[in-house]
């Protein structure tokens, strides 16, 4: 059987060829195989090109996107430059914009940016420069240093003359130009204008570069003794010389500005525009600010606006007290616009040299300031007129006030409601003056004195406090005058003799320093004196005697001047146990029974009041007096931290007498009572209170009937009219 090979082997092995080399044994089944082979050769060729030309594709695509690729990282590598430009540029303009972008950041928080800047890092200057000015009038700072830039005018050239005038294009159709402001170069000049401008405040002639600015105020003000110094014999021709080429050039620029001033003064009169004129710095001005005409002596003026319209603000200083030390205080006064010309003296404030009576009323100012002087610290005095309150807003309001007074800085800054003044230092010129007028006067260097000059300047007003309205307040010094003691008051007390001796020798000792003190120290050292009694026995009064006997202030309160929660009892009661301390005054706690009454279990806030009270007994070193007419209802604790009780009885007919008695010797109008109608009177049981109030209200009738004495049967017509009152003794008409 013929062996059979695969079509592939045969192939293989060349045509017509066995593997073994043998030719094949048929001829016809060769070239049919042969025809085969060739065929699936061709096909395989096909297939192989196929194949290559399917991967050259690929190939080709790959390439392709390869080159896409690199493109597009070309973009991309251009887009990140492109970024990083921008990103530089904005870093810059952000530097450059530094304070808007602050302003304009959110809550105020610096960028990202911003916070990797460390400012100031690079040691060197960088200049700006201001750039152009658009349409709007708006512009920025540039960094491109600016083209027109010219030199600089003032150089070594300019700096060899005397004076440098700096001239701008003039309003002044008169004037091409005019000066905007001058420089002084000559030491000859500085020299003289170091005399000529001594004390005028913001010109200091011992600078080397010494300029002005229009429309200088300072020569104006200065006119006269400018032009005089020329006259002086003993000037050398180089300061004549130089001062020469001053005038003119000041006659010139402010020529007619001067013969104006002259002009006012001469006449009295002045326009708005040229107000400033007649205020000269450090001159003294005349103004009834806050009270009557007082002196101040003038900073400066500056023209402003407001709502109301123009008008010129003259900044002045007057002498005040502190409480503690006297100094300058500044007050501000504006005179608004006018039209035309005004009398000088018709102005709010006007210079003391145009007032018509010019010793007359520096002498009298001289002498209020003496007053304001000696009112330094605390003194108890007399007043009787118009003194100044404050509303919320802090207004000033007008008030009317007699009585007894504390006059005390110190204390008012302290512990009144309203705004404290503070005073600013002695300057150099202050200092100079009271040093020579110490050495003038022989007065020790440690003594402090106000001379004529500042005493002339003081405050027309002095703070302190007011004993009857309980009220802190300005009080005109000039109505401020010394008490009235009342002598005969403590004589007139009707109180047996040996409780009198007793008051008075407590309170005498302990005004002089009573020495005796607690185991602790500053315990314990005050005097405390219950009064106690029915109405109108004399409790209060027994207080009011021995304070003019002792001619001490008498300070009294009752339970509502210190409120009703205990915080506020305790402050304002510890306040003014330290003012009646300062004061060496008596205090009067006038039905102190909410005080004083037995605590209990259940009124809680009442026994914290109680206990504060207690408390602050304890360590209060003055004269106390307390009033009570519930004397069973006292707190126990009380016993013990009271020094003297007094009890004080119904008045018996002898002591009614001696009250009526003393009342009608007291009237401003004379009685016509005899002793038979005040012993009838005394039958009546009344208290000493409602007998004042029955005179008192006779007089008024009798005044009102054109009476010249006090006769009986007014007293009887206000006594029937008392009996009709519910509650009166119905005894009291039982001698009609």
């Amino acid at each position: 059987m013929p062996r059979c090979w695969p079509l592939k082997l045969r192939s293989r092995t060349g045509k017509g060829k066995l593997p073994d080399g043998k030719s094949s044994a048929s001829g016809s089944t060769l070239t049919t195989d042969s025809k085969t082979a060739a065929d699936q050769k061709e096909q395989d060729k096909e297939k192989v090109s196929k194949d290559e030309k399917a991967e050259e594709k690929k190939e080709e695509e790959k390439k392709e996107e390869e080159k896409k690729e690199e493109e597009k990282k070309e973009e991309e590598k251009k887009e990140e430059e492109k970024k990083e430009e921008e990103k530089e540029e904005e870093k810059k303009e952000e530097e450059e914009e530094k304070d808007e972008d602050k302003k304009e950041g959110e809550d105020g928080e610096k960028t990202e940016e911003e916070k990797k800047i460390i400012v100031g890092s690079v040691s060197e200057a960088k200049n700006i420069y201001r750039g152009p000015t658009d349409d709007d009038g708006n512009w920025t700072w540039v960094d491109k240093y600016p083209d027109d830039v010219e030199e600089a005018a003032e150089n070594e050239e300019t700096a060899k003359y005397a004076v440098l005038v700096r001239n701008q294009k003039s309003n002044d159709s008169r004037k091409k130009l005019e000066a905007h402001s001058i420089v002084i170069q000559s030491p000859q000049i500085r020299h003289a204008l170091a005399e000529i401008m001594a004390d005028y405040p913001g010109v200091a002639c011992e600078l080397s570069r010494l300029e002005f600015e229009k429309p200088f105020k300072p020569f104006v003000h200065r006119w006269r003794e400018f032009v005089s110094y020329l006259d002086k014999p003993d000037l050398d021709e180089k300061t004549r010389a130089d001062m020469k080429v001053l005038v003119d050039i000041l006659k010139y620029e402010i020529g007619d500005d001067v013969k104006t001033f002259q002009d006012y003064v001469k006449n009295g009169v002045v326009c708005f525009k040229d107000l400033w004129m007649i205020f000269q710095p450090g001159s003294v001005i005349l103004s009834a600010y806050q009270g009557p005409l007082s002196a101040f002596e003038t900073i400066e003026t500056e023209y402003l606006a407001n709502n109301c319209g123009k008008f010129l603000q003259v900044r002045c200083d007057c002498v005040d007290y502190s409480g503690k030390e006297f100094g300058r205080y500044t007050e501000i006064i504006n005179i608004p616009e006018f039209i035309g010309t005004k009398k000088i003296t018709g102005l709010r404030a006007y210079p003391l040299i145009f007032h018509q009576k010019k010793e007359e009323i520096v002498a009298k100012l001289v002498n209020r300031g003496t007053i304001f002087e000696e009112l330094a610290g605390h003194h108890y005095k007399q007043y009787a007129g118009k003194a100044i309150t404050w509303d919320r807003e802090g207004n000033e309001l007008e008030t009317q006030i007699t009585g007894r007074i504390i006059v005390d800085i110190d204390s008012f800054n302290r512990f009144s409601p309203w705004r404290v003044r503070y005073l600013n230092d002695w300057n150099a010129a202050d200092q100079e003056r009271f040093s020579k007028f110490k050495e003038e006067n022989g007065i020790p260097e440690d003594k402090f004195v106000l001379p004529p000059h500042y005493r002339m300047l003081a405050r027309s007003r002095t703070r302190g406090y007011s004993l009857k309205f309980k009220k802190w307040l300005d009080f005109f010094v000039e109505q401020i005058s010394e008490v009235q003691w009342n002598s005969n008051a403590f004589d007139r007390l009707v109180l047996p003799p040996d409780q009198k001796e007793l008051i008075l020798s407590f309170s005498e000792s302990q005004l002089k320093g009573n020495s005796f003190d607690d185991v602790i120290q500053g315990k314990g050292k005050g005097i405390i004196c219950l009064l106690s009694g029915p109405p109108g026995v004399g409790k209060t009064l027994t207080a009011e005697a021995v304070a003019e006997n002792l001619k001490v202030p008498l300070h009294m309160l009752s339970s509502g001047d210190l409120g009703s929660d205990p915080w506020e009892v305790e402050r304002e009661l510890s306040s003014i146990l330290e003012l009646v301390a300062r004061w060496n005054a008596i205090l009067l706690l006038d039905e102190c029974d909410v005080f004083l009454e037995a605590r209990s279990n259940h009124e809680l806030e009442r026994n914290k009041i109680v206990s504060i009270f207690l408390r602050t007994l304890e360590y209060y070193e003055g004269i106390m007096f307390m009033t009570t007419n519930r004397v069973e209802n006292i707190d126990a604790a009380f016993q013990s931290r009271i020094h003297v009780s007094i009890e004080y009885p119904d008045l018996t007919t002898a002591a009614r007498k001696t009250i009526w008695t003393n009342f009608l010797r007291g009237s401003t109008m004379k009685s016509s009572l005899t002793d038979q109608d005040i012993s009838e009177l005394a039958q009546l049981e009344m208290n000493g209170r409602q007998i004042k109030n029955v005179l008192k209200t006779a007089q008024l009738l009798a005044a009102r009937k054109k009476s010249e004495t006090l006769d009986r049967e007014f007293i009887e017509t206000i006594l029937i009219i008392e009996k009709r009152r519910p509650g009166a003794p119905q005894q009291m008409m039982h001698y009609m």
